[in-house]
């Protein structure tokens, strides 16, 4: 029986909490938080700064630093923040004022106390030294809040956590526990080149790779996705950004999870994105623009679409500091860290085609990309998730990636190979490499070539059997953690001047019955490439207890149970069309030897799973 005491303490206690919540937006205290105060939910806070402009001097992104330390009783964050104009630069499209944010996501409920250090000085915003500086206004402010548990559901990230790597082949949910398995788009890579976004506009001399059907701006407006969009769904100034919002919303529907797309592209294929106030900016960011950004992402998290964000092009990748890491990158990872990073799910690509190849002498070196790598790793304050994007043929592909083996800050490659035959190889090669070096790797294939080809549109291909069975179960079957899908230059929709993602309806489908199946049927996070158990197909299993056969050309094949005696039950399972899963001529097999799988249910000449699971 609770004591009328503990009964009291409790009670004063929820009092207080619900009091020092209700207080956090008091403005009188010199803060407002800002959000639901739930587990995994974005609480922004806001606090008053010097007034200043996207143009003042002292520069406020390169000599201002505000860093809040957010606490809990178990668990400390540092969390970079911004200036943040008016506070509402989104709508206002203010470029001045005196408010400076913060954005952080509670990863459990309770009593949070945060304190902010916010200083001035010469670069101190890359300055790792805490004493650096001066102190400003609200330097030493403090807070605290109480946080509730999330009630949200289905896919949307704050129902799951935060997707991390945890030194295996799949990221995983911390709040759940699940792991992930990705499908989604890699084009058009200059995703954010939308007219809808502040200050953007096309900056290159390529004119032309946009499509004659494009207005002479060469900017994307997704008006087929239009329709897509919803009532309540997000939008800007009254009525900007359905088409981009509608487009996630239609991506989401066909279940895929993740998009690619690139945040600098200055010299780059489309010329079209950047941060920066003007495209020759290297130290001055478009504050509206980037909170517009910000209103993308979050729909995006809220569908349950990872944020894939390429960093820059294999074209410019020694434009900021001659490659190295020094003021200028360094403010540029910064400022997008401390803006984005509080989404739970991000892929930090460090490039597209990272490294020189044969036709680009110059690139960065191995030491760059290691500096940069560790530089997102300690600046970030979560366990981010770290790629970089390969090129597709040899000797560039092992050049780049070898020599990050057991690198403790690289996470994976983003493999581009071409032809799609490699992919079950490679995705193979990298996955026991990386084991080997004792840093598992997640590997991803990012994008198929050749760039003129890659997944061609419905009407030229509609049954995309190279793809799917090369490239799609071919990653999944060798361990692989999943595909994004690049658009090649030769067919309409391509990947710098995509408007319709409905241009490639069926591969959508085809991708999620690949996601449905192995989430649903597989301890695939179990499991590992055992090839060498089947003849005519790709085999991955859980010895002794599950076993998945994928045979790319039907017909019967042979897998090895020798080493168990045990019965299996035996299913098929249809990649071209999904559902659920149909019987055979065999219902069950034992083990002690080779053994036949028999033929599938129907068409046998097409491509087909088989699914052993132990009795």
């Amino acid at each position: 029986m609770t004591s009328s005491r503990t009964t009291k303490s409790l009670i004063l206690t929820s009092i207080l909490a619900l009091l020092l919540t209700l207080s956090c937006s008091n403005e009188q205290s010199g803060y407002t938080l800002d959000g639901e105060l739930k587990t995994w939910h974005t609480v922004t806070l806001s606090i008053k700064g010097p007034w200043v402009s996207e143009q003042s001097y002292p520069n406020p992104f390169l000599n201002y630093r505000m860093v809040v330390a957010f606490k809990s009783e178990t668990e400390t964050y540092e969390v970079p923040g911004y200036f943040a104009a008016d506070g509402n630069s989104a709508e206002s499209g203010s470029v001045q004022g005196d408010v400076w944010q913060v954005r952080f996501k509670p990863t459990t409920p309770g009593d949070w106390s945060f304190s902010v250090s916010f200083r001035e000085g010469e670069n101190l915003a890359i300055d790792e030294n805490p004493q650096a500086g001066t102190p400003v206004s609200s330097d030493g402010l403090t807070g605290i809040f109480n946080v509730t548990p999330s009630d949200k559901k289905g896919h949307d990230f704050r129902a799951h956590g935060r997707l991390e790597y945890v030194g295996e082949r799949y990221l995983r949910f911390a709040g759940t526990g699940n792991y992930f398995i990705k499908g989604g788009s890699d084009s058009p890579e200059n995703l954010l080149a939308y007219r809808d976004f502040d200050g953007t506009k096309y900056g290159g001399d390529n004119k032309g790779r946009m499509g004659e059907d494009n207005p002479n701006t060469n900017l994307h407006s997704y008006l087929p996705h239009v329709k897509d969009w919803k009532e309540g769904d997000p939008v800007w100034h009254d009525t900007k950004g359905k088409g981009i919002i509608g487009a996630m919303n239609y991506l989401a529907s066909k279940g895929m999870n993740s998009a690619y797309f690139l945040t600098m592209n200055v010299l780059g294929d489309g010329d079209d994105v950047w941060p920066w106030t003007a495209r020759e900016e290297r130290y001055r960011f478009d504050c509206s623009k980037l909170d517009q950004w910000e209103i993308f992402f979050t729909h995006m998290e809220e569908l349950g679409i990872m944020m894939h964000v390429v960093l820059q092009e294999t074209e410019n990748e020694c434009l900021l500091d001659v490659g190295r890491l020094d003021v200028q990158r360094k403010l540029y990872l910064r400022e997008l860290i401390s803006r984005y990073s509080h989404h739970l799910a991000i892929t930090w690509n460090i490039g597209e085609e990272n490294g020189p190849a044969h036709w680009t002498p110059v690139g960065q070196t191995i030491q760059d990309r290691k500096e940069m790598m560790s530089y997102i790793k300690k600046t970030s304050p979560y366990n981010s998730f770290i790629v970089t994007h390969t090129h597709s043929g040899e000797p560039e592909h092992s050049a780049l990636i070898e020599p990050l083996l057991g690198f403790k800050d690289m996470n994976g490659p983003s493999l581009q190979l071409s032809p799609p035959a490699l992919v079950h190889e490679y995705t193979r090669k990298w996955i026991t490499l990386s084991a080997e070096a004792s840093m598992p790797w997640v590997v991803c294939t990012d994008e198929l070539g050749p760039h003129w080809m890659g997944v061609m549109p419905d009407a030229d291909d509609p049954d995309h059997d190279t793809i799917r069975s090369e490239a799609l179960w071919a990653n999944l079957m060798a361990g692989g953690a999943g595909v994004e899908w690049y658009f090649g230059y030769n067919y309409d929709h391509a990947d710098l001047n995509c408007e319709d993602w409905r241009s490639r309806d069926i591969m959508w489908n085809q991708t999620r019955y690949a996601l449905e199946f192995f989430q649903k049927e597989l301890p695939f996070f179990q499991m590992s490439s055992h090839d060498e158990l089947v003849s005519g197909g790709y085999c991955l299993a859980k010895p002794q207890d599950t076993y998945a056969v994928y045979i790319p050309s039907g017909g019967k094949t042979i897998i090895d149970l020798s080493a168990t005696t045990d019965q299996y039950s035996l299913t098929w399972y249809d990649p071209r069309n999904g559902g659920e899963l149909q019987q055979g001529e065999i219902a069950s097999i034992k083990g002690g030897s080779k053994v036949s799988t028999g033929i599938a249910p129907s068409h046998q000449d097409k491509d087909w799973v088989v699914l052993l699971k132990k009795k």
